[in-house]
């Protein structure tokens, strides 16, 4: 059964900003979580991206 929501934390997906311009196959994502009353924007963060074998910029997509 599904967890019901409580408090301000929702789940996101990150999704890699660098990789969608490359042309390559696939996707790089990660699935987190943020606190929505400190954090109302999106979310952008560097995480590494398997594919591309380098650091890039990640940015919140839901």
């Amino acid at each position: 059964m599904a967890k019901k929501s409580k408090g301000n934390r929702i789940q996101i997906i990150l999704e890699c900003t660098e990789h969608k311009t490359s042309g390559m196959p696939g996707t790089s994502r990660y699935v987190t979580q943020k606190n929505r009353k400190n954090t109302p924007e999106r979310l952008e963060i560097k995480k590494y991206n398997p594919i591309l074998k380098k650091m890039t910029v990640h940015k919140e997509i839901k």
